[in-house]
């Protein structure tokens, strides 16, 4: 039998008339609506989330754990088999210089605010010119033995030790005192 497109409809009972309340002492749900007797419910505009009548909210009962670090680094990760899917695909060409920028524009990556991470999974024969700010050791092997090159940031610089912070503090005092003495 086929179905007739004026002939669609819901199955009985899927959709089901909202309780129309105040509408009556028969209808179950009169004078006060089924909210009871004064008090703060009662009224409208009302939002006690996780409020329990004074005992203690379950989200303070239970027990705290992890750190959310608001400082971590958001990278955006692609794969070698990813890259090599968007070659064989067309987005990307051989030999093309890859970074960040390509890869949103051809909509490979959608996020990735502190930049991108090269990660070995997958298998990679073209030869990409990569500009990331990251890349595992295994994801380099491959691209370089692919023919390509990894580009990567320069390292940070190391902070200093402790006495080396108070030999740049004493020498900055010192250059002060100096100025200030002439």
């Amino acid at each position: 039998m086929t179905t007739k497109l004026n002939d669609l409809h819901d199955n009985p009972g899927a959709r089901k008339d909202r309780v129309r309340v105040g509408r009556g002492i028969g209808s179950g749900l009169g004078k006060t609506a089924g909210r009871g007797q004064k008090g703060q419910t009662s009224r409208s505009g009302v939002a006690i989330k996780g409020f329990e009548g004074g005992q203690m909210p379950l989200h303070m009962r239970l027990p705290k754990r992890g750190f959310n670090n608001i400082f971590r680094k958001d990278y955006a990760v692609v794969n070698l088999g990813t890259l090599q899917a968007a070659i064989d695909s067309g987005k990307l060409t051989v030999g093309q210089k890859v970074d960040r920028a390509v890869l949103l524009e051809t909509r490979i990556l959608t996020h990735g605010r502190d930049g991108v991470r090269l990660l070995g999974k997958g298998v990679l024969t073209a030869a990409l010119h990569i500009d990331v700010a990251g890349a595992s050791a295994a994801a380099q092997a491959a691209v370089e033995a692919a023919g390509g090159t990894v580009t990567l940031p320069p390292p940070a610089p190391a902070p200093l030790s402790r006495d080396e912070q108070k030999a740049a503090r004493a020498v900055a005092r010192a250059a002060k005192a100096a100025k200030a003495a002439n």
